[in-house]
């Protein structure tokens, strides 16, 4: 035992200075506990191909937990990732300390810090501790890769640059997120050999080049996937799209359509057409909610995401199996469905007062297989739930709602509107009926219109869940459990049409844009296409609409912002932005800001508007605010004060802001710095 921890002291001493771990009081059973990944002497243990490459699918696996989390079921991280943009709020509003009035709440101190690396907090209804400790607690076993396979002498050239080529992509994907949710970071590239406490940041812009120098080696070196035989590893593929999106960050608007260009007309990819794809999933519960078979349903099957036919997936998550390191659980069916069946008076009801909505199941005398919502559609709690923009404005091209678009459709069973729903309580009048929001004379029939009332992207969220569809007597079905499927697209090559329209934009070529913008919208069948341009808000709503809970959504708004700034070309609304000041202001007025600060309260529209009531007034009611701060979130104040020799910088706008705090202005320097001491 004493062993194993004079073995990892450095590792760990690393972590805590950092922020990556909380400051150890003491040795946990946790930390005691061996751990094949993180506990280990680097220069033993991977002096052969067998651990480099334990280490690698340990990154790989990794790539989920930005998803999904398993140690908790009502919390996804990748939510967190939208209650920061223009798509999602924080929903499940009967925990105090929820996290919904931003620009007061999120402060240096008020962000809970867990020792888990799986850590969530569902009271606070976020996961941005998880995004840091996640980060960098993989971007250390990725440098390890880094930094130790040149040492093996059996690998020839070729094998060896590929191993370096995908840690690579893990340390550049990890830092490509952490600069645009967290601004200004320490840049780690070594496995250190002695205590360190003296770390500085190092400045956005620096990370980004050398993460494109990385990158261009990774997009050499890394075999295309049509040459591997397993899925879910880094491919070529994979690394060409995040060698773009560097690109477009840094102003190199043609590099990164070049990149792009290979990818959409001179790799093995195509985008998947026609009627139907795969095999059919028939969506648990058809006498409920039946699902007419079309291609957008098909493609985002867990059991479809991966097969050999998916000619449009560059780099898939693999979760499925019942082992804890092959699957984690995908609650998404009741993370992000509304909380349809809870018995309280701010519930869904009938017109004569009866609750609409029953969890029934398939034991219950009262039990009818036409209105098992709860088979159909989960049972959801709202942890977070949709803007209205996100559910409706959305989906208007040309000042029209198109109705043809597969993405937004419920006579396909894609899309769940309320109104879709039945009335399944026999005890009212209303059974069988349609649900309304009002009753006749135009008084709510619903009070929490927050958590318990909106729409969903059904086609995106529901996952089989097979532990509960084998017990007739349970009434909580969640979405994936163990045993189940839930494989998740991390790149697929609409998301490349997207970024090529971006990158076309931002050089003029507004008609070259559209055209690609009507490639991903055609695939839809829609029937509204733009005609001739398009605005950096169309490109920005197409992205909405075709990656919704895919793409990182407040990274790549921040990202956006960073390049209208760079590009000086201007908003859907005509605003331009500049380099000098576009993350840093601060106030809640709806003047200025960065593009991330537009799209949030003009598109959302709920952050800064007024407070809204919920429970029949029974609670405060909620006021959703976002300041023009947030476009980063605050450095850990456990972090800075853990670097004791250093001073790492607090980003604008929160206590302990100093424009004066040194950083590195050169990643070389920031490199020659990690192995002084003092």
């Amino acid at each position: 035992m004493k062993n194993r921890i004079k073995k990892t002291k450095y590792a760990v001493v690393l972590l805590a200075l950092v922020g990556f771990l909380v400051v150890l009081n003491g040795c946990s059973d946790d930390f005691l506990e061996p751990d094949p990944v993180s506990i280990y002497e680097p220069g033993q243990t991977f002096s052969t191909e067998s651990g480099l490459r334990s280490l690698l699918a340990f990154c790989d696996r990794h790539l989920k937990l930005f998803y999904t989390s398993g140690d908790n079921n009502a919390i996804n991280p990748i939510g967190t990732e939208y209650i920061f943009s223009d798509l999602m709020v924080p929903g499940a509003h009967n925990y105090e300390t929820m996290l919904h009035n931003m620009a007061e709440g999120l402060t240096p101190t008020s962000v809970g810090i867990g020792s888990g690396r799986l850590f969530t907090s569902l009271q606070q209804n976020h996961s941005i501790w998880h995004f840091w400790h996640e980060s960098y607690y993989t971007i250390m076993q990725a440098n390890t890769i880094i930094q130790y396979v040149d040492d093996i002498e059996s690998l020839d050239e070729e094998t060896r640059n590929a191993y370096k080529g995908r840690a690579y992509f893990h340390r550049a994907f990890r830092y490509y997120n952490l600069v645009f949710q967290f601004g200004d970071v320490p840049l780690l590239t070594k496995v250190t050999e002695v205590p360190k406490q003296n770390y500085r940041s190092t400045e956005r812009e620096e990370i980004l080049e050398m993460l494109i120098q990385d990158m261009e080696k990774a997009v050499e070196w890394v075999p295309n996937q049509s040459e591997m035989a397993l899925v879910g590893m880094v491919n070529k593929g994979a690394c060409r799209m995040l060698l773009s999106k560097l690109y477009l960050a840094m102003g190199e608007y043609g590099l990164a359509e070049d990149q792009l260009d290979v990818l959409i007309d001179g790799s093995q990819y195509a985008l998947i057409r026609g009627d139907s794809f795969g095999s059919f999933n028939d969506g648990g519960e058809p006498e409920a909610w039946p699902i007419e078979r079309n291609v957008i349903w098909d493609m985002h099957r867990a059991e479809n995401k991966l097969i050999p036919s998916n000619s449009e997936v560059i780099l898939g998550i693999v979760n499925r199996g019942s082992d804890t390191e092959g699957f984690v659980p995908m609650h998404t069916m009741r993370i992000y469905y509304p909380f349809y069946f809870e018995n309280t008076t701010s519930a869904p009801k009938t017109k004569d007062g009866k609750q609409a909505l029953l969890n029934l199941s398939r034991t219950n005398g009262d039990y009818v297989e036409e209105y098992d919502y709860l088979r159909a559609l989960g049972r959801g709690i709202g942890t977070f739930r949709p803007t209205y923009y996100q559910t409706h404005t959305l989906w208007k091209v040309n000042g029209i709602m198109d109705a043809t678009d597969l993405r937004h459709s419920s006579e396909t069973g894609n899309w769940v509107r309320m109104e879709n729903l039945k009335v399944n309580n026999k005890a009212s009048a209303q059974y069988g009926q349609p649900l309304t929001l009002r009753d006749d004379s135009g008084n709510l029939l619903c009070t929490d219109t927050i958590r318990r009332w909106y729409d969903v992207p059904h086609y995106k969220f529901f996952l089989n869940d097979p532990i509960n569809e084998a017990q007739l007597n349970s009434t909580s079905y969640n979405g994936a459990t163990n045993g189940g499927n839930a494989d998740w697209y991390l790149y697929r090559l609409a998301e490349a049409y997207l970024l090529r329209a971006e990158a076309k934009f931002y050089q003029g070529n507004l008609g070259g844009a559209a055209s690609d913008v009507n490639e991903i919208r055609m695939r839809a069948q829609c029937t509204e296409l733009y005609q001739g341009s398009v605005t950096i808000g169309d490109i920005m709503d197409e992205r909405a609409r075709e990656l919704y809970m895919e793409e990182w959504r407040n990274v790549e708004l921040t990202r956006v912002s960073l390049c209208l700034a760079r590009s000086g070309m201007p908003d859907e609304w005509g605003n331009t932005y500049s380099l000098d000041n576009f993350d840093k202001q601060q106030g809640t007025d709806p003047n200025g800001g960065s593009y991330w600060y537009q799209r949030v309260t003009r598109c959302g529209k709920i952050y800064n508007g007024e407070p809204i009531s919920v429970e029949g007034g029974k609670i405060n009611p909620i006021n959703y605010t976002m300041d023009k701060k947030n476009i980063y979130w605050p450095i850990f104040n456990q972090s800075i004060t853990a670097n004791r020799k250093g001073n790492l910088a607090q980003n604008y706008g929160y206590d302990g802001y100093n424009p004066a705090t040194p950083k590195w202005n050169t990643w070389e320097e920031a490199i020659a710095d990690e192995d002084k001491i003092e």
